[in-house]
């Protein structure tokens, strides 16, 4: 199991003004990525503002400086959002099955690289995939994120609803999964890489046929998951970088706990190996 963590390599670190020793994220600079500060200034480690522009942040340590308000004696806050850490989601079993043939009859391409399905029935090479993970059904009811499916051709329940997938190339899943890209629907729908881009996909937009669709993925799941994979990378030392290739009878489940976040990673695991045995809707 790998032990490393996503700061391993970021060339950005973050820090208050008021705590200069104390990083509270970074990122690893690329591209596609520009800071938006709002109310906020930023500055180098000589006090200089950077100005809010276009222009690539150059590698360094920078300080993020706001107006105290009154009522709070920090003038901003961290988020306290839950991080949902994730494998990749294959599933199988009938209430999943629906969900694939949704996704792959609206998508037939992947959405990100724009490679096509050439409608000769092999799929091979591409998958459909859930934006929120089915893992994690029981938050999605506590927490009612069913409220932003309008669409649900299935019996799988809301998670599984068209609304809440993709069809993306089986590379392009991985690094999907593991929150190293994401689609930024607040700018256009812009492909955002948090690591070293190695498919060419930064900075890209989606296709305006599937943005066109009125069975088009919810944009609060596309935002969600955006939020998710700034939290995965840029707050605090970032989220562990879990193993995922694990050789034929290699000990997977004995492995888990040597690793990081070991009780979430191992009841996520449990989850995708035994819960999709199972059609949990009655």
């Amino acid at each position: 199991m790998t032990n490393t963590y996503r700061s391993k390599h970021r060339n950005i670190h973050i820090f208050n003004a008021s705590d200069r020793n104390t990083t509270i994220g970074g990122l690893i600079l690329t591209d596609d990525i520009v800071i938006a500060t709002s109310d906020f200034t930023l500055r180098n480690e000589s006090d200089v503002i950077i100005e809010k522009d276009s222009s690539l942040l150059q590698p360094g340590n920078y300080y993020i400086h706001a107006p105290l308000i009154k009522s709070k004696a920090e003038p901003f806050d961290l988020s306290n959002e839950l991080l949902l850490s994730r494998a990749l989601s294959l599933q199988t079993r009938t209430r999943v099955q629906a969900f694939r043939d949704a996704v792959r009859l609206r998508d037939r391409r992947c959405i990100i690289t724009g490679e096509e399905y050439l409608d000769d029935d092999n799929w091979r090479g591409f998958e459909a995939t859930h934006i929120f993970p089915l893992a994690y059904e029981q938050y999605w009811t506590d927490h009612n994120y069913g409220r932003w499916i309008l669409i649900n051709l299935n019996r799988g329940g809301t998670i599984n609803s068209i609304q809440n997938g993709l069809l993306l190339r089986d590379d392009i899943h991985t690094l999907f999964d593991f929150c190293d890209f994401s689609i930024n629907p607040d700018d256009n729908y812009k492909i955002v890489c948090f690591s070293r881009d190695r498919k060419g996909i930064a900075g890209k937009y989606l296709d305006r046929r599937l943005l066109d669709d009125p069975q088009r993925p919810a944009e609060q799941l596309l935002r969600w998951h955006f939020r998710q994979a700034v939290l995965a990378n840029m707050k605090g030392a970032g989220e562990p970088q879990f193993e995922h290739d694990f050789p034929p009878d290699s000990d997977m489940i004995g492995s888990i706990p040597q690793g990081p976040k070991a009780a979430e990673r191992m009841e996520f695991e449990l989850f995708n190996h035994l819960a999709t045995q199972f059609d949990l809707t009655g």
